[in-house]
């Protein structure tokens, strides 16, 4: 699991707890199920199973793979519309293509994240590049979600390309976890995402028996999801491993640890980090569409079939078949 890797023993240090801090406690650990996306990539579904208002302001949370696919296998998205939200691509191994019809596009990889902002509607694939599909390889990603309150939700839609060397990388206390921040704040310390919701995204690396402990906005929900390895999580040290998601209570800290011991491939527990400021507001979801009433939904289908959305540039990309 390469994503962005430094030595923890140069990076700014977090600080440490205080008398008066407080661990967050556990309110549930959820094991989010196995499915298939697009044209058929494997992913874990990491909020299934939690009740919307405890996710809010996200909507949605596919890991995709990990996975060494043979040649020939690799499978992305064909091209689809959103509306009403932002989608967040974050690549931790592996590639993936991204293009649109504002213009916006490129290649994700190796701890690389695409932020686009669907706004008032917008149209896109996501593929693997044609080398990955003739040759096979690891692929490993997170699509990430993030819902718009009402006044954004018809903003002019954008993107940005977060290459990983962007991230904003930081040390446990101990230095026994290195931390990626991909947008928002920890500690007084930034990530390089501009996001219309306020939120904070990160990818931490805990060592086996380290013990990570994150300053947290009190303002802010908190999730973490296990993307590999075994640990405990919250004030109560509760077990979590690979592909289960833990919601958190009220507290100023998000503490997680990795069991000493972990699988021969998986060296270090790996944890994603999400929080962000409640919105609070009615949603109504259809497939890519996440507005606020249902009226709007069937005004979004309309306005997709009547190609308001924008158009397929001419010489589009287009999903790879092996030869």
């Amino acid at each position: 699991m390469p994503a962005v890797t430094a030595d923890t023993s140069t990076l700014p240090r977090l600080s440490e707890t205080t008398p008066t801090s407080t661990d967050r406690t556990v309110t549930g650990i959820t094991t989010g199920p196995r499915g298939y996306e697009g044209e058929g990539f494997p992913v874990v579904r990491a909020f299934a199973g939690v009740p919307a208002h405890r996710l809010d302001p996200f909507v949605h949370m596919d890991q995709m793979g990990e996975v060494e696919y043979e040649p020939g296998e690799p499978r992305g998205t064909d091209w689809h519309p959103h509306r009403g939200f932002e989608t967040v691509t974050y690549m931790i191994d592996g590639r993936f293509q991204h293009q649109d019809s504002t213009g916006g596009g490129g290649l994700i990889e190796n701890g690389a994240t695409q932020w686009m902002t669907a706004g008032s509607g917008i149209l896109h694939i996501e593929t693997p590049p044609a080398e990955l599909v003739e040759s096979g390889g690891a692929f490993h990603g997170i699509q990430l979600w993030v819902n718009l309150p009402a006044a954004d939700k018809f903003l002019t839609p954008q993107y940005q390309n977060l290459e990983g060397g962007q991230v904003e990388l930081l040390a446990s206390s101990d230095g026994g976890a290195l931390v990626r921040i991909i947008a928002g704040e920890i500690d007084g310390h930034h990530g390089p995402g501009s996001t219309h919701t306020p939120i904070t995204f990160a990818h931490a690396t805990v060592q086996p028996g380290a013990r990570l402990s994150v300053p947290w906005r009190t303002d802010f929900n908190a999730l973490v999801y296990v993307l590999s390895g075994r640990g405990r999580v919250g004030a109560e040290q509760r077990p979590i491993e690979g592909g289960q998601l833990a919601v958190l209570g009220a507290g100023d800290r998000i503490a997680v640890s990795a069991d000493a011991a972990q699988d021969s491939n998986r060296p270090a527990l790996e944890v994603l980090l999400l929080g962000g400021r409640p919105i609070r507001e009615p949603v109504v979801q259809y497939g890519p569409f996440v507005m606020n009433t249902r009226q709007q939904l069937i005004e979004a289908m309309e306005d997709y079939r009547a190609g308001r959305f924008g158009l397929i540039p001419p010489n589009a990309l287009m999903p790879h078949v092996a030869r």
